[in-house]
Protein backbone atom coordinates (compact mmCIF):
# COMPACT_ATOMS: atom_id res chain seq x y z
CA UNK A 1 0.00 0.00 0.00
CA UNK A 2 1.20 3.18 -0.75
CA UNK A 3 1.63 6.70 1.50
CA UNK A 4 -1.32 7.82 -0.68
CA UNK A 5 -3.82 5.22 0.34
CA UNK A 6 -2.28 4.70 3.72
CA UNK A 7 -3.25 8.78 4.06
CA UNK A 8 -6.57 8.50 2.71
CA UNK A 9 -7.19 5.65 5.17
CA UNK A 10 -6.47 7.11 7.61
CA UNK A 11 -8.42 10.52 7.43
CA UNK A 12 -11.53 7.94 6.59
CA UNK A 13 -10.89 6.59 10.09
CA UNK A 14 -10.63 9.68 11.62
CA UNK A 15 -14.09 11.07 10.01
CA UNK A 16 -16.09 8.17 10.92
CA UNK A 17 -14.79 8.01 14.38
CA UNK A 18 -16.36 9.86 17.49
CA UNK A 19 -14.56 12.28 19.26
CA UNK A 20 -15.35 11.63 22.85
CA UNK A 21 -13.31 10.82 25.85
CA UNK A 22 -13.07 6.90 25.55
CA UNK A 23 -11.86 7.70 21.65
CA UNK A 24 -8.99 10.63 22.22
CA UNK A 25 -5.99 8.11 22.89
CA UNK A 26 -6.86 6.56 19.32
CA UNK A 27 -7.53 9.72 17.24
CA UNK A 28 -4.11 11.22 18.81
CA UNK A 29 -2.60 8.23 17.88
CA UNK A 30 -4.07 8.67 14.02
CA UNK A 31 -3.20 11.85 13.80
CA UNK A 32 0.24 11.21 14.48
CA UNK A 33 0.54 8.34 12.05
CA UNK A 34 -0.96 11.08 9.33
CA UNK A 35 1.41 13.68 10.44
CA UNK A 36 4.72 11.27 9.91
CA UNK A 37 2.93 10.12 6.46
CA UNK A 38 2.26 13.23 5.05
CA UNK A 39 5.80 14.18 6.23
CA UNK A 40 7.26 11.38 4.27
CA UNK A 41 5.07 12.28 1.31
CA UNK A 42 6.89 15.71 1.38
CA UNK A 43 10.61 14.26 1.27
CA UNK A 44 11.72 14.86 -2.35
CA UNK A 45 12.08 11.45 -4.34
CA UNK A 46 15.45 9.62 -3.97
CA UNK A 47 15.40 8.58 -7.73
CA UNK A 48 17.52 10.79 -10.06
CA UNK A 49 14.99 11.62 -11.80
CA UNK A 50 15.99 14.95 -14.71
CA UNK A 51 15.66 18.16 -13.72
CA UNK A 52 13.15 20.43 -14.84
CA UNK A 53 12.90 24.07 -15.24
CA UNK A 54 14.16 26.02 -12.26
CA UNK A 55 10.83 27.39 -10.12
CA UNK A 56 11.83 29.48 -6.87
CA UNK A 57 12.57 33.03 -7.43
CA UNK A 58 15.64 34.43 -5.75
CA UNK A 59 14.77 36.54 -2.49
CA UNK A 60 14.72 40.38 -2.89
CA UNK A 61 13.74 43.57 -1.93
CA UNK A 62 12.01 44.16 1.95
CA UNK A 63 9.64 41.42 2.27
CA UNK A 64 8.40 38.66 -0.08
CA UNK A 65 4.43 37.79 -0.83
CA UNK A 66 3.31 34.94 -2.24
CA UNK A 67 -0.36 35.23 -4.77
CA UNK A 68 -2.04 31.52 -3.60
CA UNK A 69 -5.18 30.75 -5.42
CA UNK A 70 -7.36 28.04 -7.56
CA UNK A 71 -7.12 29.10 -11.13
CA UNK A 72 -8.92 31.99 -13.11
CA UNK A 73 -9.62 34.31 -9.59
CA UNK A 74 -7.60 36.90 -11.28
CA UNK A 75 -3.81 36.38 -9.36
CA UNK A 76 -2.33 37.51 -12.66
CA UNK A 77 -4.60 40.85 -13.28
CA UNK A 78 -3.81 41.97 -9.82
CA UNK A 79 -0.32 41.57 -10.25
CA UNK A 80 -0.56 43.62 -13.04
CA UNK A 81 -2.45 46.25 -11.77
CA UNK A 82 -0.02 46.62 -8.05
CA UNK A 83 3.65 46.10 -9.84
CA UNK A 84 5.46 47.28 -13.15
CA UNK A 85 5.33 43.68 -14.15
CA UNK A 86 3.01 42.15 -16.83
CA UNK A 87 1.94 38.67 -15.99
CA UNK A 88 -0.08 37.05 -18.96
CA UNK A 89 -3.95 37.12 -18.28
CA UNK A 90 -6.77 35.20 -20.04
CA UNK A 91 -10.35 33.85 -19.65
CA UNK A 92 -8.88 30.09 -19.68
CA UNK A 93 -7.28 28.04 -16.40
CA UNK A 94 -3.91 27.96 -15.89
CA UNK A 95 -2.36 30.79 -17.92
CA UNK A 96 0.46 31.25 -15.54
CA UNK A 97 2.32 28.02 -15.73
CA UNK A 98 5.74 29.35 -13.82
CA UNK A 99 6.51 31.66 -11.02
CA UNK A 100 6.17 35.42 -12.30
CA UNK A 101 7.99 37.86 -9.78
CA UNK A 102 6.66 41.50 -9.11
CA UNK A 103 7.79 44.41 -6.97
CA UNK A 104 5.63 46.61 -5.04
CA UNK A 105 6.77 50.22 -4.60
CA UNK A 106 4.90 51.26 -1.01
CA UNK A 107 6.14 53.63 1.80
CA UNK A 108 10.12 53.62 0.42
CA UNK A 109 9.65 49.52 0.74
CA UNK A 110 10.28 47.23 -2.13
CA UNK A 111 7.86 44.41 -1.56
CA UNK A 112 8.38 41.16 -3.94
CA UNK A 113 4.91 39.98 -4.94
CA UNK A 114 4.82 36.27 -6.29
CA UNK A 115 2.47 35.33 -9.09
CA UNK A 116 1.99 31.54 -8.41
CA UNK A 117 0.25 28.88 -10.81
CA UNK A 118 -3.33 27.93 -9.77
CA UNK A 119 -3.61 25.56 -7.22
CA UNK A 120 -6.00 22.59 -7.51
CA UNK A 121 -7.61 20.08 -5.18
CA UNK A 122 -4.89 17.26 -3.99
CA UNK A 123 -2.16 19.87 -4.64
CA UNK A 124 -0.37 18.90 -1.22
CA UNK A 125 0.47 15.04 -2.95
CA UNK A 126 1.70 16.59 -5.72
CA UNK A 127 -0.99 17.67 -8.65
CA UNK A 128 -0.58 20.20 -11.42
CA UNK A 129 2.93 21.30 -9.70
CA UNK A 130 1.06 22.22 -6.39
CA UNK A 131 4.25 20.80 -4.61
CA UNK A 132 6.52 23.51 -6.15
CA UNK A 133 3.86 26.19 -5.89
CA UNK A 134 3.35 25.03 -1.85
CA UNK A 135 7.54 25.09 -1.59
CA UNK A 136 7.91 29.02 -2.57
CA UNK A 137 4.71 29.74 -0.51
CA UNK A 138 6.84 28.41 2.45
CA UNK A 139 9.48 30.51 2.37
CA UNK A 140 7.18 34.20 1.97
CA UNK A 141 6.49 36.45 4.63
CA UNK A 142 2.80 36.91 3.83
CA UNK A 143 0.23 34.75 1.64
CA UNK A 144 -2.52 36.07 0.08
CA UNK A 145 -5.35 34.00 -0.68
CA UNK A 146 -7.01 35.10 -3.79
CA UNK A 147 -10.36 33.61 -3.91
CA UNK A 148 -13.39 34.07 -6.42
CA UNK A 149 -16.58 36.32 -4.41
CA UNK A 150 -18.57 34.40 -6.72
CA UNK A 151 -17.66 30.67 -5.20
CA UNK A 152 -18.27 31.95 -1.60
CA UNK A 153 -16.55 29.20 1.27
CA UNK A 154 -15.92 26.06 -0.56
CA UNK A 155 -12.42 27.56 -2.04
CA UNK A 156 -11.29 29.16 0.97
CA UNK A 157 -11.60 25.90 3.10
CA UNK A 158 -10.15 23.96 0.49
CA UNK A 159 -6.81 26.10 0.45
CA UNK A 160 -6.67 26.29 4.25
CA UNK A 161 -6.43 21.90 4.06
CA UNK A 162 -4.05 22.07 1.46
CA UNK A 163 -1.72 24.04 3.11
CA UNK A 164 -1.93 22.66 6.82
CA UNK A 165 -1.60 19.21 5.33
CA UNK A 166 2.28 20.55 4.52
CA UNK A 167 2.73 22.59 7.48
CA UNK A 168 1.70 25.72 7.28
CA UNK A 169 -0.47 27.25 9.70
CA UNK A 170 -2.26 30.36 8.65
CA UNK A 171 -2.80 33.26 11.18
CA UNK A 172 -1.83 31.03 13.81
CA UNK A 173 1.10 31.48 16.67
CA UNK A 174 3.55 28.86 17.53
CA UNK A 175 2.78 26.55 20.67
CA UNK A 176 4.02 27.83 24.06
CA UNK A 177 5.42 23.93 24.70
CA UNK A 178 8.83 23.11 25.95
CA UNK A 179 9.99 19.83 23.97
CA UNK A 180 13.21 18.59 24.11
CA UNK A 181 14.67 14.96 23.40
CA UNK A 182 17.09 13.89 26.12
CA UNK A 183 19.37 10.80 26.23
CA UNK A 184 17.98 8.95 29.34
CA UNK A 185 15.56 9.40 31.94
CA UNK A 186 12.46 9.00 30.39
CA UNK A 187 9.84 11.08 29.80
CA UNK A 188 9.11 14.26 32.28
CA UNK A 189 6.18 15.85 31.79
CA UNK A 190 4.80 18.95 32.69
CA UNK A 191 2.02 21.67 32.85
CA UNK A 192 1.30 25.37 34.09
CA UNK A 193 -1.67 25.29 33.31
CA UNK A 194 -4.96 23.14 33.34
CA UNK A 195 -5.11 20.87 30.19
CA UNK A 196 -8.54 19.81 28.45
CA UNK A 197 -7.67 18.30 25.46
CA UNK A 198 -4.16 16.77 25.99
CA UNK A 199 -3.47 13.96 28.65
CA UNK A 200 0.07 12.92 29.96
CA UNK A 201 -1.10 9.23 28.69
CA UNK A 202 -1.69 10.87 25.51
CA UNK A 203 1.50 12.88 25.17
CA UNK A 204 3.59 9.58 26.10
CA UNK A 205 1.65 7.64 22.81
CA UNK A 206 2.28 10.44 20.46
CA UNK A 207 5.93 10.49 21.96
CA UNK A 208 6.25 6.40 21.21
CA UNK A 209 4.46 6.80 17.94
CA UNK A 210 7.60 8.96 16.53
CA UNK A 211 10.03 6.38 18.66
CA UNK A 212 10.75 9.12 21.37
CA UNK A 213 11.03 7.44 24.72
CA UNK A 214 13.27 10.53 26.73
CA UNK A 215 12.14 13.78 26.52
CA UNK A 216 11.10 16.78 28.65
CA UNK A 217 7.69 18.20 27.84
CA UNK A 218 6.51 21.28 29.48
CA UNK A 219 2.98 22.70 28.49
CA UNK A 220 3.09 26.64 29.25
CA UNK A 221 -0.78 26.70 27.48
CA UNK A 222 -3.90 24.51 26.57
CA UNK A 223 -2.68 22.96 23.55
CA UNK A 224 -4.68 20.28 21.56
CA UNK A 225 -2.67 17.11 19.77
CA UNK A 226 -2.66 18.25 16.37
CA UNK A 227 -0.46 21.32 18.41
CA UNK A 228 2.07 19.19 20.17
CA UNK A 229 2.48 17.10 17.18
CA UNK A 230 3.99 20.20 15.42
CA UNK A 231 5.95 20.98 18.11
CA UNK A 232 7.54 17.56 18.00
CA UNK A 233 8.10 17.46 14.06
CA UNK A 234 9.74 21.26 14.19
CA UNK A 235 9.31 21.97 10.64
CA UNK A 236 5.92 23.89 11.18
CA UNK A 237 5.97 27.47 9.27
CA UNK A 238 3.56 30.41 11.31
CA UNK A 239 3.16 33.14 8.64
CA UNK A 240 -0.07 35.93 8.16
CA UNK A 241 -2.19 35.29 5.48
CA UNK A 242 -4.84 37.78 4.01
CA UNK A 243 -7.91 36.46 2.19
CA UNK A 244 -8.90 38.36 -0.56
CA UNK A 245 -12.32 37.99 -2.12
CA UNK A 246 -11.96 39.17 -5.92
CA UNK A 247 -14.66 40.08 -8.56
CA UNK A 248 -17.34 41.34 -5.94
CA UNK A 249 -18.78 43.60 -8.91
CA UNK A 250 -20.70 40.28 -9.65
CA UNK A 251 -22.16 39.61 -6.21
CA UNK A 252 -25.00 41.64 -3.67
CA UNK A 253 -23.71 44.70 -1.38
CA UNK A 254 -24.84 42.00 1.34
CA UNK A 255 -22.44 39.45 0.60
CA UNK A 256 -19.68 42.29 0.21
CA UNK A 257 -20.83 43.19 3.41
CA UNK A 258 -20.57 40.12 5.15
CA UNK A 259 -17.21 38.78 3.29
CA UNK A 260 -15.77 42.16 4.52
CA UNK A 261 -16.33 41.34 8.07
CA UNK A 262 -14.76 38.42 8.42
CA UNK A 263 -11.35 38.35 10.22
CA UNK A 264 -7.97 38.86 7.90
CA UNK A 265 -10.45 39.31 4.81
CA UNK A 266 -10.41 42.09 2.13
CA UNK A 267 -12.58 42.37 -0.70
CA UNK A 268 -11.36 43.65 -3.66
CA UNK A 269 -12.27 43.87 -7.70
CA UNK A 270 -9.18 43.98 -10.16
CA UNK A 271 -11.60 44.51 -13.07
CA UNK A 272 -13.26 48.02 -11.93
CA UNK A 273 -10.23 48.54 -9.42
CA UNK A 274 -12.20 48.35 -6.39
CA UNK A 275 -10.85 48.72 -2.80
CA UNK A 276 -6.86 48.05 -3.59
CA UNK A 277 -5.35 51.02 -1.78
CA UNK A 278 -6.88 49.46 1.40
CA UNK A 279 -5.59 46.18 0.42
CA UNK A 280 -2.44 47.35 0.55
CA UNK A 281 -2.41 48.97 4.49
CA UNK A 282 -3.77 45.68 5.58
CA UNK A 283 -0.81 43.91 3.39
CA UNK A 284 1.92 46.78 5.21
CA UNK A 285 0.13 46.20 8.58
CA UNK A 286 1.07 42.06 8.11
CA UNK A 287 4.16 42.50 7.14
CA UNK A 288 5.13 44.61 10.46
CA UNK A 289 7.47 46.84 8.51
CA UNK A 290 9.61 49.99 9.87
CA UNK A 291 10.62 52.96 7.69
CA UNK A 292 14.06 54.37 9.27
CA UNK A 293 15.30 57.63 8.01
CA UNK A 294 19.39 58.68 8.83
CA UNK A 295 20.86 62.09 9.56
CA UNK A 296 24.48 63.48 9.13
CA UNK A 297 25.40 65.70 11.86
CA UNK A 298 24.67 69.73 10.87
CA UNK A 299 22.15 68.54 7.94
CA UNK A 300 18.51 67.93 7.04
CA UNK A 301 17.44 63.97 7.26
CA UNK A 302 17.47 62.09 3.92
CA UNK A 303 13.48 61.51 3.78
CA UNK A 304 14.15 60.22 0.18
CA UNK A 305 16.07 56.44 1.20
CA UNK A 306 14.83 55.20 4.30
CA UNK A 307 15.88 51.92 5.89
CA UNK A 308 12.95 49.30 6.31
CA UNK A 309 13.34 46.96 9.14
CA UNK A 310 10.97 44.98 11.06
CA UNK A 311 8.89 45.74 13.94
CA UNK A 312 10.87 45.86 17.25
CA UNK A 313 14.03 46.87 15.45
CA UNK A 314 17.12 48.31 17.77
CA UNK A 315 19.78 50.59 17.14
CA UNK A 316 22.02 47.98 16.90
CA UNK A 317 19.89 46.51 14.09
CA UNK A 318 19.99 49.96 12.29
CA UNK A 319 24.10 49.74 12.43
CA UNK A 320 24.25 46.26 11.15
CA UNK A 321 21.96 47.45 8.07
CA UNK A 322 24.26 50.63 7.57
CA UNK A 323 27.66 48.77 7.93
CA UNK A 324 28.77 45.99 9.57
CA UNK A 325 31.61 47.58 11.45
CA UNK A 326 29.71 50.22 12.96
CA UNK A 327 28.11 48.78 15.88
CA UNK A 328 31.91 48.04 17.33
CA UNK A 329 32.55 51.84 16.29
CA UNK A 330 29.30 53.23 18.36
CA UNK A 331 29.29 55.74 20.36
CA UNK A 332 25.89 56.97 21.12
CA UNK A 333 22.84 57.79 18.68
CA UNK A 334 20.38 61.07 18.59
CA UNK A 335 17.08 60.06 17.81
CA UNK A 336 13.90 61.96 16.68
CA UNK A 337 10.47 60.46 16.75
CA UNK A 338 8.01 58.31 18.39
CA UNK A 339 10.14 56.15 20.32
CA UNK A 340 11.49 58.96 22.15
CA UNK A 341 10.32 61.18 25.24
CA UNK A 342 11.66 63.86 23.85
CA UNK A 343 13.46 65.27 20.37
CA UNK A 344 16.39 64.82 19.99
CA UNK A 345 16.63 61.67 22.75
CA UNK A 346 19.93 60.53 23.17
CA UNK A 347 20.15 56.48 22.95
CA UNK A 348 22.08 53.21 23.66
CA UNK A 349 22.35 50.40 21.37
CA UNK A 350 19.35 48.83 23.07
CA UNK A 351 16.90 51.30 22.42
CA UNK A 352 13.72 50.46 20.34
CA UNK A 353 12.94 52.16 17.13
CA UNK A 354 9.36 53.02 16.18
CA UNK A 355 7.87 53.85 11.93
CA UNK A 356 9.22 57.12 10.83
CA UNK A 357 11.91 57.60 13.25
CA UNK A 358 15.16 59.38 12.40
CA UNK A 359 18.26 58.68 13.58
CA UNK A 360 22.10 60.08 14.24
CA UNK A 361 24.75 58.25 14.60
CA UNK A 362 27.94 59.25 16.64
CA UNK A 363 30.45 57.18 16.42
CA UNK A 364 33.70 56.57 19.37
Amino acid sequence: MGILEKIAEIEKEIARTQKNKATEYHLGLLKAKLAKYRAQLLEPSKSGAAKGEGFDVMKSGDARVALIGFPSVGKSTFLSLMTSTASEAASYEFTTLTCIPGVIEYKGANIQLLDLPGIIEGAAQGKGRGRQVIAVARTSDVVIMMLDATKGEVQRALLERELESVGIRLNKSKPNIYFKPKKGGGISFNSTVTLTQCSEKLVQLILHEYKIFNAEVLFREDCSPDEFIDVIVGNRVYMPCLYVYNKIDQISMEEVDRLARKPHSVVISCGMKLNLDYLLERLWECLALTCIFTKKRGQRPDFSDAIILRKGASVEHVCHSIHRTLASQFKYALVWGTSTKYSPQRVGLNHLMEHEDVIQVVKK
